[in-house]
């Protein structure tokens, strides 16, 4: 072979393995950049906007609109985008958008408010995770979240989360769409003693369980302990408990995200809402 056209051949060569290379590594410039996708940081995948930070949730929005406005927006800048392109692992339908007081308008995923939190530098930065205890990075499957809210019984009373007659914000166990759960007094540890065999009052105080399939909680602001959580069967069905005290919803709240009717029922203190300083559920 000629040394001029085993030249030739050798730079066709080259030129095609660097063809290879940059296409393999180049992403394809025709795919839509994602406008909220997953990342991994040092509390697991967190949802994050299109510049790869770090998107929060707000304890107080648990009813599904943003209690964050004024001062507080300088610190938690809000993140909105119309029908955002979603990455790998999201589904677009659990992303809406909300109309604030203040008639501007903001993304929800699952029916949080979204936000971004003005100290993280950079991508995977997770500075505002449990700032004042009601601040969490956005994550796609919560089983348990907390609101923040002003406990209101069913007879339009407010209540503290002693179960006092009182105004404030109390803190206490939501699901992750922001519906109250709740214990039963006369419950025992991982003992409930209030759902009939037939399942008939059920509608009245629905259990509350893990998603079909699941076997062990799932994921949960970093401020609780995940030790505190465990299961227990009743009537073929498995029920959440925290600190022993099996968990339920309240029927009078239809399924509303924030609503707390139940802390009143038949009076209050009977079935309370619960948070770390809810004691250990008694044995016997």
């Amino acid at each position: 072979m000629k040394p001029f056209a085993y030249s030739n051949r050798l730079l066709l060569s080259v030129a095609l393995l660097l063809t290879c290379l940059l296409a393999c590594t180049n992403e394809d410039p025709t795919l839509p950049v994602a406008d909220v996708a997953l990342r991994s940081t040092s509390l697991g995948r967190v949802l994050t906007g299109p510049d790869g930070k770090t998107l929060y949730v707000f304890a107080p929005d648990a009813n599904g609109q943003s209690n964050c406005a004024g001062n507080c927006l300088t610190n938690w800048p809000i993140y909105y985008k119309e029908n955002p392109v979603v990455g790998s692992g999201m589904v677009a339908s659990d992303f809406t958008t909300i109309t604030r007081a203040d008639g501007s308008k903001q993304t929800a995923y699952q029916g949080w408010p979204l936000y971004y939190f003005k100290n993280d530098v950079k991508p995977g930065d997770v500075v505002g995770e449990n700032v004042g205890n009601v601040w969490f990075v956005a994550k796609p499957n919560y089983n348990i979240l907390i609101a923040s809210r002003q406990l209101v019984g069913m007879d339009g009373k407010n209540y503290t989360f002693d179960m006092r007659e009182g105004t404030g914000n109390s803190l206490y166990l939501t699901d992750g769409q922001g519906r109250t759960l709740y214990a039963f007094i006369n419950d025992r540890r991982n003992k409930n003693n209030y759902t009939r065999a037939d399942l008939s009052n059920n509608p009245t105080w629905p259990i509350f369980e893990l998603p079909s399939g699941q076997t062990a909680i799932g994921e949960l602001p970093s401020t609780l302990n995940r030790a505190d959580f465990t299961t227990t069967t009743i009537h073929g069905k498995t029920q959440v408990t925290y600190k022993g005290w099996p968990l339920y919803y309240f029927g009078g709240d239809q399924g509303q995200r924030g609503s707390n009717k139940g802390v009143s029922v038949p009076r209050p203190g009977v079935w309370p809402v619960v948070f770390k300083n809810t004691p250990e559920a008694p044995v016997q």
